[in-house]
């Protein structure tokens, strides 16, 4: 089975998450099940259903995020040794060619991925044209409005 890359605070979120699910919201779920129940007749009662419904997303995800745990492949970006190069879990600071205008971002796993929080995913058309790169670079990227060329400004391990 293929390992699945993530940073060391992916998988302490996805840990946190999956605690979060099997302590609190389980419980909840249960509990939102059995008032339901009390109250009579379940062919005709919506909260039990909607409480089932809910209790198998959760346990669907409770699922997810175990298997995401168990294949995962936590990468420590403080112990990258990459002489410079771009990597997964580096962070670089790139500047766009054509408007001088410059970004940072950490690449990270496909569920760590949070643009808003300067995260992309490895698989992202940004990050494939930067893996292998180093500082001082031109990377060309085929992004879907069509390619641009980025500089490498810096690149860290942190």
């Amino acid at each position: 089975m293929q390992k699945n890359p993530l940073t060391v605070r992916g998988a302490q979120l996805l840990k946190e998450e999956l605690a979060h699910l099997k302590s609190v919201v389980r419980p909840e779920v249960i509990a939102a099940i059995a008032e339901a129940r009390s109250h009579g007749d379940l062919s005709e009662n919506a909260e039990y259903d909607a409480a089932k419904e809910r209790q198998a997303f959760i346990e669907g995800r409770i699922k997810e995020c175990e298997a995401k745990l168990a294949n995962a492949q936590i990468i420590n970006p403080l112990d990258i040794d990459a002489n410079g190069k771009i990597v997964f879990g580096a962070t670089v600071t790139i500047e766009d060619c054509d408007s001088a205008e410059q970004f940072t971002y950490q690449i990270v796993g496909e569920d760590e991925a949070d643009i808003k929080n300067n995260l992309i995913s490895v698989g992202s058309p940004i990050a494939r044209g930067l893996i292998g790169k180093e500082e001082g670079d031109v990377a060309e990227v085929l992004a879907p409005n069509g390619k641009r060329e980025y500089e490498i400004v810096e690149v860290k391990y942190i």
